[in-house]
């Protein structure tokens, strides 16, 4: 089970899921502070900024982001939770969210998962730069671009509700 999260829910719901991985995906500066159930090689801190088409002074996401993420997604043993989290739960968060589920449930349709995301999260607006970088690595020829695409902007928030995502439904 992922479960995704804003930076402020980190701890609870690391704590709520018993959770062991946790996908961190913040801006350089951002202060964080790894929950002390999950250890060192747990944890996965990406630096990057939410943007989709560079910008001085900003880090986009890109190739070696998104490997990282899946390399470490793939040594999950899905034993425990896994949570992923951004600054505020509704865009580098939940295109990962995306990205691991596609990655791991290779079979599954790439539409009923977005269909699913957003069903989950009412304001989940995936990072459209992720999930491009993902579609070309997992060899998916646009349809996880197609499908995030096409559930639309997520309703405007602040801050994102925590949800789970089950990767096999």
């Amino acid at each position: 089970m992922i479960h995704v999260c804003s930076l402020s829910k980190v701890e609870e719901t690391v704590t709520k899921t018993g959770a062991e991985r946790l996908l961190s995906l913040l801006a350089a500066g951002t202060l964080m502070a790894r929950p002390a159930s999950i250890t060192r090689e747990n944890h996965l801190h990406l630096v990057m900024h939410d943007i989709a088409v560079a910008q001085d002074g900003m880090t986009m996401p890109g190739e070696e982001h998104v490997r990282n993420l899946l390399d470490f997604a793939r040594r999950w043993d899905r034993a425990r939770p896994l949570v992923v989290h951004c600054y505020a739960g509704i865009s580098r968060s939940t295109a990962s969210a995306y990205i691991i589920a596609a990655a791991l449930a290779p079979k599954r349709c790439e539409a009923e998962l977005a269909r699913t995301l957003r069903a989950l999260s009412p304001t989940a607006t995936p990072n459209p730069r992720l999930v491009a970088v993902a579609d070309t690595l997992l060899e998916r020829d646009g349809r996880m671009i197609e499908a995030i695409q096409a559930i639309g902007r997520g309703a405007d928030a602040f801050e994102g509700t925590p949800f789970a995502l089950d990767i096999d439904r």
